[in-house]
């Protein structure tokens, strides 16, 4: 049996007889190995196992990867079609018995740990389907590239969550008059792994952090949350940017003004309030970048794939989901002759608040040929998508341009 010997303990040891240890072998070149280098043995796990084959892997280190968008039928998403964006690196060793949560902050009355027992016990219990979609979803989209993961639309899920109210959480400890915004901090490691930095810390105003459906889960679809995905606690947080769901949860600030951890700086998660030309730099301060909050409406066509073959006189069975952020769905429809004229699709009702609504419909082509069947979604405002990418911005956030998928009739 090999020795225990995690990443930060490998830097710290010295010598070919404990390498050599370690890896139940000789480490052959140990000393050409560049200083600092941390062996394959002890890098991150591999975030593609138990997951779906066609996955897309934008990065692995950190590990980010996309879903196909026809990977995302299921009403519910399972776990092995869930993209993943990370920050960092995964907690290095986990023990559960000995995880807690501890909320505090200037404008927190009275701080308190919980262990994960105490918030199972001591809280009532809620189920929720949330959609977490990644701010730059769809960035592949801009022209000139933004910088980021080159995302295309496949980086958002909506999946169940179970656990406590992070409302209720905040009850118990008490929360002043002056509390504004809340902001998380997980246990996973910065990419320096310098331990006195944070991969991401980021939050949410104090209005939404009070949401009912605002949750410290840990459980996702009825199981312990997988690794990747912030086991064993995650703050999970619907319709606004899935990196406000903080993973690897270790504690949550209740402040008196905007959150300024990782990633709420620059324009990190941040668009400009007015618009700027295609590559323009722009200075990255508050003065010409807000925060991004509630996701745009947004829509997707899950079956059938792109580059379908329908025979003559046959209708296209066609379904996707459709989502808005904050709000609801009110309506989605589909065109075929790319936007002159659209029909509207039978359109469910979510399961809860900030949940995915599922839409399906039947088309028939009019001839035989080449055609690009159009969604698009209107929001309970009157938003609908725009039928081209929106305007440019440094991040490449925010690409919510309506989805389509080509069909050849014949």
């Amino acid at each position: 049996m090999k020795p225990a010997l995690d990443r930060r303990g490998f830097l710290k040891k010295s010598g070919l007889t404990v390498l050599g240890t370690a890896l139940g072998s000789q480490m052959v070149f140990a000393d050409k190995m560049p200083e600092g280098y941390i062996p394959l043995q002890w890098d991150e796990g591999d975030a593609l196992k138990g997951k779906n084959p066609e996955m897309i892997v934008q990065g692995d280190k950190p590990w980010n990867v996309e879903s196909p968008v026809h990977l995302l039928d299921d009403k519910i998403t399972p776990v092995e079609k869930m993209f993943i964006r990370n920050n960092g690196l995964i907690p290095e060793k986990i023990d559960v018995s000995k995880w807690t949560l501890t909320i505090d902050g200037e404008s927190a009355k009275a701080p308190k740990t919980y262990t994960l027992e105490e918030l199972k016990k001591k809280f009532k219990t809620y189920t929720y389907q949330l959609v977490l979609e990644c701010g730059g979803n769809g960035r592949s989209g801009f022209q000139p590239q933004a910088s980021g993961n080159q995302w295309g639309q496949g980086a958002v899920h909506c999946a169940s969550w179970t656990g406590v109210r992070l409302k209720d959480i905040l009850a118990d400890v008490g929360i002043k008059d002056d509390a504004v915004y809340i902001g998380y901090h997980g246990k996973d490691q910065h990419l320096s792994r310098d331990p006195k930095k944070e991969a991401i810390s980021r939050g949410v105003p104090i209005a939404k952090a009070l949401e009912n459906e605002t949750l410290i889960a840990w459980q996702l679809n009825g199981k312990d949350i997988p690794e990747f995905h912030g086991y064993p606690l995650r703050l999970v947080i619907g319709g606004w940017p899935a990196s406000v769901s903080g993973k690897w949860l270790s504690s949550i600030s209740v402040r008196n003004k905007v959150h300024d951890g990782a990633k709420m700086e620059g324009h990190s998660y941040r668009m400009p309030k007015s618009p700027v030309a295609p590559g323009e730099d722009v200075p990255q301060t508050d003065q010409y970048f807000r925060i991004i909050e509630s996701m745009p409406v947004k829509s997707l066509i899950t079956f059938p794939k792109s580059g379908a073959m329908i025979a003559p006189d046959k209708e296209l069975a066609m379904r996707g989901h459709a989502w808005a952020g904050d709000l609801s769905v009110k309506k989605v429809e589909v065109s075929i002759d790319f936007g002159s004229t659209w029909k509207e699709c039978k359109l469910e009702a979510p399961a809860n608040r900030l949940a995915w609504q599922h839409w399906n419909t039947n088309i028939k082509f009019p001839s035989n040929g080449y055609y690009e069947v159009w969604v698009k979604a209107t929001d309970s405002k009157g938003n609908a998508q725009p039928m081209v990418i929106p305007a440019w911005n440094p991040g490449g956030y925010l690409n919510n341009a309506c989805e389509r998928i080509a069909v050849k009739v014949g």
